[in-house]
């Protein structure tokens, strides 16, 4: 089955521990971090002091950090956040003139290297990207805020790019961040993704549901036979 990795963007940041154990609870074994630099993208979130408050708790139960960088030249920061604990490290090829280096910068630090592109976008602007990443993230809303509602178009998208990823024999993760929900993830799975980011999905609490409960509404979906 896929993995859905809780954005953390929308959980109880008064209570954040909590919410981290309660996915925990649930079975999830990654959980996404979106930086934002309040520059490349209209939002301010955390920093590595963020991430090195949750490490032990995430390690200690198996939990992959997995850190997305919306954020110009992150270069600079690339370090700091694997020192931190991430271990994942996604950037974008708009901020990255000279990607190689910073994907053999990320792996050098001891992460996984995750590339990713906003949805308007070309696709071709990965082509460089296929042979050298870990990881490939297809941004299903633009960038900056949760809550947003799924771009349909982004469903070609990761068809396109799974369709590159089995032509190579490339066992890289694709990814896909922005409005999954319970009604869209079989269909988003089917096009190719493996691993899901949910932020609003997983940690809202309307109706009165838990966080388990919001997990186990994105997985239903996916035990449905085809």
């Amino acid at each position: 089955m896929a993995r859905i990795a809780p954005s953390i963007l929308s959980a109880d940041f008064a209570n954040l521990g909590n919410d981290i154990a309660a996915v925990i609870d649930a079975g999830i074994d990654w959980l996404h971090v979106d930086v934002m630099d309040g520059h490349f993208v209209p939002n301010i979130t955390i920093g590595p002091p963020v991430v090195r408050s949750i490490r032990n708790q995430c390690e200690t139960a198996g939990v992959v950090l997995d850190v997305h960088l919306m954020i110009e030249k992150p270069e600079r920061y690339i370090g700091a956040f694997v020192d931190a604990g991430a271990r994942i490290v996604t950037v974008h090829v708009e901020t990255c003139p000279h990607l190689h280096r910073t994907v053999q910068q990320i792996r050098s630090a001891g992460a996984l290297a995750g590339v990713t592109l906003n949805p308007a976008t070309s696709l071709s602007t990965l082509d460089e990207a296929y042979e050298i990443a870990d990881l490939l993230l297809v941004m299903s809303v633009n960038p900056g805020f949760g809550g947003q509602s799924y771009i349909p178009a982004s469903t070609r998208r990761i068809a396109a790019i799974r369709e590159r990823l089995d032509e190579i024999g490339s066992d890289a993760y694709l990814q896909v961040d922005g409005g999954v929900k319970p009604d869209n993830i079989r269909s988003i799975v089917d096009a190719g993704a493996d691993v899901l980011v949910a932020g609003s999905a997983v940690f809202g609490r309307s109706d009165g549901r838990t966080i388990a409960d919001n997990i186990e509404r994105l997985r239903a979906p996916l035990r449905l036979s085809v």
